[in-house]
């Protein structure tokens, strides 16, 4: 039987990677395909007040257009200090016509944090997964309007921010240098993308979905 394809809905190719990481070491055997590969450039204003919504709005518009299964993530920072900002902003943060660079964005939140006592740079990197797929599984496939199926899950990985921002930002991951990991005591940023896929909040909520993901992979209908 052929391998499912499941599409990845991002233009980063680093979480693309992250993602392979994951259900390979999950064991979940599904063809994962990138929005180059599929011949879509267009992407969809990200509205939601939440990252639940922004993801699902992400996943709706990219499966209609793909018409198969699809999965979008929306997510970003959090710090309690700063009343949970950046939050659902992470990558808009500073603005309209402002630097929204990556090395912009984390100087911001060590700009922001500057004098804040240890006990209260509490920070967590959350994520919410929007799975989106036909409902009735791959045994229904018939001409549009579809019937979708839509299943979410969140997570997020705790640490507290840095004084300083470990000097190599990874491109599409700026906030992976001002946070450390009190139990690994490095910023997330040191860690090697086998290590990183082991504990990211990506990983976390991809397992609150493996039962779907195996229904897809499976090519089984929804029950």
């Amino acid at each position: 039987m052929a391998i499912r394809r499941l599409l990845i809905a991002t233009t980063n190719p680093a979480k693309l990677a992250e993602y392979r990481l994951i259900l390979r070491d999950i064991g979940i055997e599904l063809e994962l395909v990138s929005l180059a590969e599929v011949g879509i450039s267009e992407t969809p204003e990200e509205t939601g007040a939440t990252f639940t919504e922004n993801a699902l709005l992400k996943a709706r518009f990219y499966f209609k257009r793909a018409r198969m299964a699809t999965l979008a993530d929306d997510g970003g920072l959090e710090i309690d200090a700063l009343g949970g900002e950046p939050g659902v902003r992470s990558h808009r943060w500073l603005g309209t016509g402002g630097d929204d660079s990556d090395q912009a964005l984390v100087a911001e939140v060590i700009r922001r944090m500057k004098g804040v006592e240890a006990a209260r740079r509490t920070a967590r990197l959350r994520a919410t997964i929007a799975l989106t797929d036909e409902e009735g599984g791959w045994r229904a496939r018939r001409p549009a309007p579809l019937g979708i199926r839509e299943r979410t899950a969140e997570a997020a990985i705790e640490g507290v921010i840095a004084e300083r921002a470990y000097p190599v930002i990874r491109a599409g991951f700026p906030y992976r240098a001002v946070l450390v990991i009190p139990e690994r005591n490095r910023y997330l940023g040191e860690l090697g993308d086998e290590e990183e896929a082991q504990i990211s909040q990506r990983r976390i909520a991809i397992l609150k979905l493996r039962d779907e993901l195996e229904r897809i992979a499976a090519g089984r209908a929804a029950g």
